[in-house]
């Protein structure tokens, strides 16, 4: 098979105009995951609000003490008789400005703690 001169290098540039579908693929998985982490964090400062919370405590430090440092945890208490919920909200962080993914929000309940 021969080729001719001008043919080299062809499959190299189809490589190169393939490249920013990869990166889009890659933003969105990552931006997915994150997505994903912000939600378990939210469980994790609700349920650790919640428990704070049945015994009295400073839920709302110990919700934003629970997540990581790099994200803000904002929790909110409703007492409910003989039980406490609280709702953790944290804003899913994006990775490409201009994407808004809104907040992740989760809620706990745990019986109070007499």
């Amino acid at each position: 098979m021969t080729y001719r001169r001008n043919d080299r290098g062809q499959v190299a540039i189809e490589y190169l105009g393939f490249i920013p579908v990869l990166v889009l693929v890659a933003l969105a998985a990552v931006q997915i995951g994150l997505i994903a982490y912000t939600a378990q964090q939210a469980g994790t400062a609700a349920r650790t609000g919640a428990r704070s919370a049945s015994l009295d405590g400073p839920y709302a430090q110990d919700c934003d003490s629970a997540v990581s440092s790099w994200l803000d945890a904002v929790c909110t208490k409703a007492d409910l008789g003989d039980e406490v919920e609280v709702t953790a909200t944290i804003d899913i962080p994006s990775i490409v400005p201009g994407w808004d993914f809104g907040p992740a929000r989760k809620t706990a309940t745990m019986p109070m703690d007499h």
